[in-house]
């Protein structure tokens, strides 16, 4: 998010500064590059911007009050041209399945604007992992997808992005204390790479080591569709993140079929150029994710297909069943045909795993209890 301070008008009066804008700006929106360029307007020092961003990302005040390294004067001008706007808890759900020890949970946050986007914390033997979104919708209109069926609605900015990590995280402390988010993975909502500038920062901000929440950049995967460009953007970003690919065939179109906009616009030949690219250039694998669809590619011929595709570039594969959703016509296949594609992959020198689905209980597919929401008459 990158704001032009130059339009906001702000006057002094008896050292008092305000703005003419209205509503207030959400300050949990700025960048620290827009932090800094605010401290600028008003005439305070940069380091200010670091100050500020600290008490918002790392001790998560909820007014300008609270912000006590900040001389009183400068809290009231910021109160009188920001406003302090955290997202809010609509609904909380947690899975059933199993009886599941650590049940899967997910949230459903409402941002400043009444839009809403939602969260999942899926919990293992040894991780506590936080799946979150990056766009209001998405424009990809992925039909096996219940978020491009509600359209693009807006990226989310760094801030919402980190707020939901902070919401999953104050739920699983409030469990067990030792129970604190292990890993993060951008798999909700939209397409992280369509909003690359807020998903670096907030992966930033998630990463200050003196911060009260800070992860390892190794513990965080972006997961894309293969949006090329920044593909080869990361990779020279010299982040630490891994990066999961959203592939689903190695056939281009079969893959065109199931992800029209995502395989028209980044090929498939391409988008393995890329991944090599990547690879090379940060000595990480990359991840494979191919959702198994009943019928469709999920064939001897088709595990062929993968393989060829897959021994172009230093990879792991990860197996997912399909997650049904109410109203799209697509299945999961059995354990035995998920079986004999896993062995297929395996005979051929490759590492794959499968991941259970967990969740369908509480509609955990990406965009499935927001599309909801968002359906109901306002």
């Amino acid at each position: 998010m990158t704001i032009d301070f130059s339009s906001m008008t702000f006057f002094k009066k008896k050292s008092i500064y305000f703005t003419m804008s209205e509503p207030l700006l959400n300050i949990v929106d700025l960048t620290l590059k827009d932090l800094k360029q605010a401290m600028a307007s008003m005439g305070e020092p940069s380091f200010r911007a670091a100050q500020i961003h600290q008490w918002l990302f790392s001790h998560h005040v909820s007014s300008f009050d609270e912000m006590t390294t900040l001389n009183l004067a400068l809290r009231k001008k910021l109160s009188e041209t920001f406003s302090i706007t955290p997202l809010q808890l609509i609904d909380h759900q947690e899975s059933s399945e199993e009886a599941c020890q650590s049940p899967t949970e997910k949230i459903l946050l409402k941002l400043p604007d009444n839009n809403m986007v939602e969260s999942v914390l899926i919990a293992s033997a040894d991780r506590m992992t936080a799946c979150v979104s990056s766009q209001v919708g998405c424009p990809l209109q992925c039909p096996f997808c219940a978020t491009g069926a509600m359209g693009f609605r807006r990226n989310l900015s760094a801030g919402e992005i980190a707020g939901q990590i902070y919401a999953l995280d104050d739920i699983a402390a409030a469990k067990n204390p030792q129970g604190r988010l292990t890993n993060i993975v951008f798999m909700g909502m939209g397409e992280p790479l369509l909003n690359t500038d807020n998903v670096i920062e907030a992966i930033e901000t998630l990463s200050t080591r003196n911060y009260n929440f800070c992860l390892s950049q190794k513990r965080i995967t972006i997961s894309t569709v293969g949006v090329i460009p920044e593909i080869q953007r990361v990779a020279r970003s010299g982040m630490k993140t891994k990066l999961a690919v959203s592939l689903h065939s190695a056939d281009q179109i079969k893959r065109e079929s199931l992800m029209p906009i995502a395989a028209r616009q980044y090929p498939l030949k391409e988008l393995g150029k890329a991944l090599a690219e990547y690879t090379g250039l940060t000595g990480m694998p990359v991840t494979i994710v191919y959702m198994l669809l009943k019928g469709i590619n999920d064939s001897l011929d088709d595990a062929k297909t993968l393989a060829r595709f897959a021994k172009t570039f230093l990879c792991k594969i990860n197996l997912i069943d399909y997650n049904s959703i109410i109203n799209i016509k697509f299945k999961a296949v059995n354990s035995t045909t998920r079986d004999m594609f896993q062995q297929y992959l395996l005979n051929a020198g490759l590492h794959v795993t499968v991941r259970k689905s967990f969740g369908t209980t509480i509609n955990a597919a990406c965009g499935q209890l927001a599309a909801m929401e968002h359906s109901k008459p306002q």
